[in-house]
């Protein structure tokens, strides 16, 4: 494995379908993003309730404290962006307009969830000069497949991610998906394929080197 150290990110996109998408997927890259004073991060979502947005704030704040940090909160209807597609494409090159981004964390194409799906597939035609981070989100229909791309994680790390799950996100912590052990769970997966004890996975379809 190569290990690749971002070093000169100035400017970082986080796009989710969904309130919590990025989290989940990304928190960790997230916590580690948000340790940079400086850094510039413009977090994007394109569906959410005004309560929902409100557990984004809260949770963009808390993962990325020390950034720059802008927000484009959008409320297109959950479940329904394949028929938002014309809105839901003027949202990504928004965002892409808005940034001269260094890296992009995005949903991947091969996810089972139509909104995320739809999202992964707008994302390359805005950003064409970033590296595209593609996160994972467990869910029941059961997507998860290799991935090409790791952050280790500690322990201090991945729970700390949790943590911050629980408090920003109080309205889901009911729901069946959503428990410590299945985030912990697949963070330990993830850290055994790359050698870690925790991490998360990405898919990361071009890059290019610069040495």
């Amino acid at each position: 494995m190569l290990p690749l150290r971002p070093t000169g990110l100035r400017g970082v996109v986080l796009l989710g379908a969904h309130p919590d998408d990025i989290e989940i997927g990304a928190g960790g890259l997230m916590l580690a993003l948000g340790e940079r004073p400086g850094l510039r991060v413009h977090y994007v979502l394109l569906t959410g309730a005004p309560s929902r947005q409100e557990e984004a704030r809260t949770a963009a704040r808390a993962f990325l404290p020390a950034a720059r940090l802008t927000m484009a909160l959008h409320d297109l209807p959950d479940a329904r962006l394949p028929a938002y597609w014309e809105a839901a494409k003027r949202i990504v090159n928004e965002a892409a307009a808005r940034v001269e981004a260094d890296l992009v964390v995005a949903p991947a194409p091969d996810d089972a969830h139509q909104d995320h799906r739809l999202l992964a597939e707008l994302v390359p035609t805005a950003f064409r000069d970033a590296p595209v981070l593609q996160y994972e989100i467990p869910k029941w229909d059961g997507d998860l497949v290799r991935r090409n791309f790791y952050l280790p994680m500690d322990e201090e790390q991945v729970r700390r991610k949790v943590e911050l799950l629980n408090v920003s996100y109080p309205s889901q912590k009911s729901r069946d998906w959503w428990d410590d052990e299945v985030f912990l769970g697949l963070a330990r997966l993830r850290g055994t394929e790359c050698r870690a004890r925790y991490a998360e996975a990405f898919r990361c379809e071009k890059a290019v080197i610069q040495l």
